[in-house]
């Protein structure tokens, strides 16, 4: 059902390093490099001939209509609508907390300089539609971006052959409960690069302006594309495989920590799910649990297939102390703390896209309801990223205000500064402004 990979007697401060399923990005930028020129060059037409090729069908037009939107919203099913507006309540008073205010320094009588938050001006927001339909994705993309103010928002979905081309209706219901009414029926790789150049119909009209930040989790040719097509967009992270790390000691719930390995290993075959553990008895434990949930899981063959991949793995580590310097090695992208005093272990992880702390914060309700956003940095990159949040969507800008006398007290290092470099028009600019007090001027 799962590997054991038993680092008792080792130190796992040398260096272990955890196994993660194999994503070759670099190998599907090739594949990428045509579908991107592709519609560079064709518009809304390569954008249409390219939903036929992938998906199956050719959309009835690209931008999902109104209507449409209208439809889904009336016609969405009542629990889930409930739980979407739970969802999005939430999402919202965490995310508005994050908003950033503008600070001015003074560093002397004339001189300071103060520091803005400005959105972005334009954003593409990618919800994936492969094998599962994502509305929470909406709420977790749109949420942090209307917070911070950002002025225009669209969303991109692939079109569902059993949907008449357009993208699943619980997607285009969470847009519509959003407020959002540009929606393209766009997927995949073709759908960052919509974002990244605009598109225009046959006669030249333009139906999909540029952004200037694309976000959102996706497939490899999602990645990839956005892998391609940084600089002349901004993006938030390359997604990879989904994964949980679970660090737990023998006060856990082996059926809680099962559970949860279960749930993640529902996304994908190449899902990771990994239990770091000091206790033999709790990994038994677990692994029996594991042979009694998973057949009776929907997608028994899917989650049998991540949780026997190489990607995931019980642990069995010396101690508390040596399973947290597994996890922070791992930088997993949920991470669930199962141990005594969980809070007090939770503050000592350094590398982690989320942590959920104790025994009733599962992921998943991260997933949906806990407020949190759930697009987290996967692949390790946790150790140097963060998840989408208010601040993807901001960008700092600098104000700079000096007088005469506030330049005058700092020209002379501003001078020094610039000969150090061999810049001396550097150092020019600032000493024209005070040509008139050097020696023999007129």
């Amino acid at each position: 059902m799962i590997s054991l990979l038993d680092l008792r007697g080792s130190d796992p401060s040398d260096g272990v390093v955890l196994p993660r399923a194999a994503l070759d990005v670099e190998a599907a930028l090739d594949r990428v490099r045509p579908i991107v020129a592709q519609v560079r060059d064709g518009g809304v037409e390569a954008l249409l001939e390219l939903g036929e090729r992938f998906d199956g069908v050719r959309p009835p037009s690209l931008r999902v209509p109104a209507e449409a939107l209208r439809r889904a919203l009336d016609e969405l099913d009542p629990a889930v609508r409930a739980a979407l507006d739970e969802s999005v309540r939430r999402a919202r008073l965490v995310h508005r907390d994050q908003r950033r205010e503008e600070h001015t320094t003074r560093l002397s009588d004339g001189g300071t300089v103060t520091a803005r938050w400005l959105p972005v001006d334009r954003v593409g927001l990618y919800v994936p539609g492969g094998r599962a339909v994502y509305p929470s994705s909406v709420v977790m993309n749109v949420v942090p971006a209307q917070e911070a103010g950002v002025p225009s928002i669209a969303i991109a979905s692939p079109p569902q052959q059993d949907f008449g081309g357009l993208p699943h209706p619980t997607i285009l219901a969470a847009a519509a409960l959003l407020g959002i009414d540009e929606v393209y029926a766009v997927g995949g790789a073709q759908a960052v690069a919509m974002f990244a150049y605009g598109a225009r119909d046959a006669d030249g009209v333009l139906v999909c302006r540029k952004t200037d930040l694309v976000t959102g989790p996706g497939n490899i040719w999602v990645t990839a594309a956005k892998r391609l097509l940084k600089g002349l967009i901004g993006i938030d992270s390359e997604a990879g495989p989904t994964e949980i790390a679970v660090l737990a000691d023998d006060s856990a719930d082996a059926a809680f920590v099962a559970a949860d390995l279960v749930s993640q290993a529902e996304h994908d075959v190449i899902a990771a799910s990994v239990l770091v553990t000091d206790s033999e008895e709790l990994a038994r434990d677990v692994v029996a649990a594991l042979e009694e949930q998973v057949p009776a899981t929907k997608h028994s063959e899917r989650i049998r297939e991540a949780l026997g991949g190489p990607q995931s793995a019980v642990v069995l580590v010396d101690d508390l102390d040596a399973g947290l310097v597994v996890v922070n090695a791992y930088a997993a992208e949920h991470l669930e703390i199962h141990t005594r005093d969980a809070p007090t272990v939770a503050r000592r992880v350094r590398n982690a896209g989320a942590v959920f702390v104790g025994p009733y914060a599962p992921v998943s309700l991260g997933d949906y309801c806990a407020g949190s956003n759930h697009v987290l940095p996967t692949g390790g990159c946790a150790c140097h990223s963060s998840g989408l949040s208010v601040q993807t969507f901001l960008r700092g800008v600098h104000l700079v205000e000096y007088d005469r006398e506030a330049l005058r007290e700092v020209a002379h290092h501003v001078v020094a500064l610039a000969a150090a470099e061999d810049l001396p028009a550097h150092g020019q600019a600032v000493s024209v402004r005070f040509r008139e007090e050097e020696p023999g001027s007129a």
